[in-house]
């Protein structure tokens, strides 16, 4: 069966993680893409070496691409590129703050160029405002959008421990390609999209921002908790030998919590009173609140209050670390070869029922250079 995306050709010029992020996910759905890189490489090839001699990163976000090496500063490797885009459906770019207009592939010029390219420039903080021209890594954007203020603990704001900038604004760039060549199948149009990461982590900054603006609330960071229900965090057990266990406990709503408090807690009484009779209410005195549920549950078992909250219909989570994941019953695996070997990565999480998507080589880099220059090299720009 055809891939929906086959006959499409993505040209990026891409590093990092945002922009190969939303590429790859293109190329997953059988688009060619073709990636553009330096004579050094996407600097991300370089961020460790832990998949048999390549970057973790690479390997996740780079599979089912063509890799070719260009200097812009060279004419004819400039020419080059045109020529591709000349033939490109997508063009992604994702360099610094205006590296691509005074490489002369700039939006603007591209889009009259060629009215059905789709293209699409991920930058740190936009395209204007007085951040338009500062450099953005993951990290900082995590600390300029707010978002570090709301994670960790209450003594200290802490870093999203995975690259959830560049990740979240690699999925807005992904959807937002998809609509594009949608809506050119309708107009016959292309479309200019713009995504930076300042604006993906503001967009989920929204509840948070929200809170303050219209109730003067100051989101806390509250751990493994919540800030606005409970009972709804990590309770240590009983049984635990030598070690620290803990179930993550979830209330939603209010039947959930009588179940809690009747079938699992065996404490009815707790119903009773008025500070825990709703959300509100429990989150008001959550501190006396959470004592009582482990004064409970330090008399049981993890066995025994997984077992109790399975047969009460209660939302539970064990708090795993990486090892844990490694072996999880319900992690998906999927195999892509690299140049150095095959590597096990996580399986796509859209699962598409009746089809079997086989993802593709992980490139080396330049790896197609010379095939492609050959390919191009007699077309028209």
């Amino acid at each position: 069966m055809a891939l929906p995306l086959e006959g499409l050709l993505v040209v990026a010029v891409e590093q990092a993680a945002a922009a190969p992020y939303a590429s790859s996910r293109l190329a997953d759905a059988g688009a060619r893409v073709i990636k553009i890189e330096r004579v050094e490489g996407d600097f991300a090839r370089g961020y460790d070496s832990a998949v048999n001699g390549d970057s973790t990163y690479f390997v996740w976000l780079n599979r089912g691409k063509e890799s070719i090496v260009l200097d812009f500063a060279n004419p004819d490797d400039a020419a080059l590129l045109q020529r591709m885009i000349g033939e490109a459906d997508v063009l992604i770019q994702n360099l610094g703050p205006g590296a691509a207009k005074r490489a002369g592939f700039g939006w603007e010029d591209m889009r009259a160029r060629h009215p059905r390219l789709v293209t699409c420039d991920i930058t740190g903080y936009g395209e204007d405002g007085p951040y338009a021209g500062m450099r953005a890594y993951d990290l900082l954007v995590q600390a300029e959008s707010g978002i570090a203020s709301v994670t960790g603990t209450p003594d200290a704001p802490g870093r999203i421990g995975i690259s959830a900038c560049d990740i979240a604004t690699g999925m807005y760039a992904h959807a937002a390609i998809l609509e594009a060549l949608l809506q050119r199948e309708r107009t016959g149009a292309g479309s200019a999209i713009h995504v930076s990461l300042f604006d993906a982590m503001s967009d989920w900054m929204t509840v948070p921002l929200l809170h303050y603006e219209y109730a003067g609330m100051i989101w806390p960071r509250v751990g493994l908790s919540h800030p606005t229900i409970a009972p709804y965090g990590a309770f240590p057990v009983g049984g635990a030998v030598g070690a620290e266990e803990t179930v993550l406990i979830g209330i939603q709503n209010d039947g959930e919590w009588k179940r809690l408090a009747q079938d699992v807690l065996k404490r009815p009484e707790l119903l009773e009173k008025p500070e825990y009779v709703s959300n509100l209410s429990r989150v008001e005195h959550r501190t006396v609140l959470d004592r009582e549920i482990k004064t409970t549950l330090a008399t049981m078992t993890k066995a025994e209050v997984i077992a109790a909250l399975q047969a009460a219909r209660i939302a539970f989570a064990s708090v795993n670390d990486v090892t844990q994941l490694s072996t999880h019953p319900q992690l998906r695996r999927v195999t892509v070869p690299t140049v150095h070997g095959e590597a096990r990565l996580v399986a796509p999480p859209a699962k598409f029922r009746g089809e079997e998507r086989v993802l593709g080589h992980v490139p080396g880099l330049g790896q197609h250079s010379t095939a492609l220059r050959d390919e191009f090299a007699g077309q028209a720009s």
